[in-house]
């Protein structure tokens, strides 16, 4: 680990009331009390009290005074990174900020690597390798339930729960240990079964976690979503609703949107990377038929289908292609132009997925989605209809992306099908990064080994040897089991002042 004293702008690269240059390191204190003037007090900066802000300026090797600036001293083991840190509150500016943090440089600090604030910290015990990477995601937050998720694993709720498997799983590792050192003082007699239903009772833990690692996903990275449809039925103009705004060109003319439009869409607690498509038909433009073979290249990859119908049209085959395309996904359906004279509703819909793959079909149920949920704020009775399949959920429900009905009831539609209607801030653990989900993975298949080996009778050694391998992977998480590389690699796509 390096030493030496670092230091880099904190806050945001742009005009700013304030800016933020954070100094930290043995001799942190020392470089910026060189470059620093405190117009009331003659003391040196290290007799400061830790914890303590001053006001002064920030003055170059000749005296000349650069900025009036607000200086904030927290000495070591109690900081960020439990090094001596100074932070200079200047006014904001980029020219500003770079200024002061050249003199600093001068003055005998180096410039910070991508996320060595954030290192320092984990290296020196100050937080676990789950808590930096939560740092992040902070940072990149894209709704209030993955901020939430990631402070509450910043607080430790990764940390805790892995801390506490990994405990069961070691007082396994020892007992075994301890037993086959010690025959006469410690037996290992019944201890198969009990072994057998902690092995259970572990896995159970495991399947929790790895069972939130989808909703944890897309809660971080939002639902990867595709509006797919024929030309003409409405989908840009949903997508302008949902966005806010005029993203996409809106006209009569069939085959307006030739290429793939791509926006971010936060729908209260839920984020959808939304992509609207090229109307899908048969062509024999050549860009329309490219952009509509993207879109089913796409719709191949999609967490969501959001499927458009025209209500006030027959179905015709370019439907049945799109139903055939959507089979085995999660859709919904959306009847769109229900203000105008309906020539499809859900029931002829129904019928039509059932011929075409009724294979995959098993149940269709119609429910008031007014009366579940009450605070849907319209005075129209909206209904939808839930096709559930054997690996998949298809609802359907009228729309207007014209007079903007519905469009409620989608946002609610869409919290039931990924996360059951309810997403819970206080007491689920959420799982959000794919090297967690893997290391749970890997501890699993460790476990798995343990219950195989019990229920074939084999030595308590084997026993050891796989619980210690789950040991192992589940430090992976929290960095009591990771190299060098790793730890570079994960603080490498930390920003520069972080």
């Amino acid at each position: 680990m390096k030493t030496d004293t670092i230091a880099a702008i904190a806050t945001a690269m742009s005009d700013s009331g304030i800016g933020i240059i954070r100094v930290s390191g043995d001799e942190a204190v020392e470089i910026v009390d060189k470059i620093y003037q405190n117009v009331h007090c003659e003391k040196k900066m290290k007799e400061y009290k830790s914890h303590t802000i001053h006001y002064g300026f920030i003055v170059e090797e000749d005296g000349t005074l650069v900025d009036e600036v607000m200086v904030s001293v927290l000495k070591a083991p109690r900081s960020y990174t439990m090094e001596d840190t100074v932070e200079i509150n200047c006014h904001g500016g980029i020219l500003m900020m770079r200024k002061i943090l050249s003199i600093v440089m001068k003055a005998g600090a180096r410039i910070a690597e991508p996320g060595e604030f954030t290192k320092r910290a984990f290296l020196n015990g100050r937080i676990d390798l789950s808590k930096a990477e939560a740092v992040m995601d902070i940072i990149h937050a894209k709704n209030e339930f993955a901020l939430q998720s990631s402070v509450k694993q910043l607080k430790g709720s990764v940390f805790d729960k892995i801390k506490k498997l990994r405990e069961e799983i070691l007082y396994e590792i020892a007992f075994i240990e301890s037993a086959l050192d010690d025959p006469e003082h410690i037996s290992l007699e019944g201890y198969q079964e009990r072994l057998l239903d902690k092995s259970e009772h572990i896995l159970r833990d495991f399947n929790k976690l790895l069972d939130s690692a989808d909703d944890g996903r897309m809660l971080k990275e939002g639902i990867h979503t595709v509006i797919v449809g024929k030309p003409n039925v409405g989908k840009s103009s949903l997508l302008n609703i949902l966005a806010g705004k005029e993203k996409a060109i809106v006209t009569d003319v069939a085959g307006t949107t030739r290429d793939i439009l791509e926006e971010t869409i936060t729908l209260g607690d839920i984020t959808l990377n939304m992509i609207d498509t090229a109307g899908i038909r048969n062509t024999e433009d050549i860009v329309e038929k490219i952009g509509v073979e993207k879109a089913r290249k796409i719709s191949e990859e999609a967490d969501l289908i959001l499927y458009v119908m025209d209500a006030s049209v027959p179905l015709d085959e370019s439907d049945k292609d799109i139903i055939r395309m959507i089979s085995g996904k999660n859709a919904i359906i959306l009847l769109n132009k229900s203000d105008l004279k309906e020539m499809i509703d859900e029931q002829s819909v129904i019928d039509i997925m059932n011929a075409i793959i009724s294979d995959t079909l098993s149940l269709t149920k119609a429910y008031n989605y007014q009366h579940e949920k009450e605070d849907i704020e319209s005075d129209d009775i909206l209904t939808y209809q839930k096709i559930k399949g054997i690996d998949n959920s298809v609802y359907i429900i009228k729309t207007s992306t014209k007079e903007e009905h519905g469009i409620e009831l989608l946002t609610f539609l869409i919290k039931d099908m990924f996360f059951h209607g309810q997403l819970s801030y206080n007491d689920e653990v959420y799982i959000t990064n794919i090297r967690h989900k893997e290391a749970i993975l890997d501890a699993k298949k460790s476990m798995l080994e343990v219950k195989k080996s019990l229920e074939m009778n084999m030595p308590e050694d084997f026993y050891s040897i796989d619980l210690m391998s789950a040991y192992t992977s589940l430090g992976q998480i929290i960095g009591e089991e990771v190299g060098d590389d790793l730890v570079n690699e994960i603080f490498s796509k930390f920003c520069m002042g972080k």
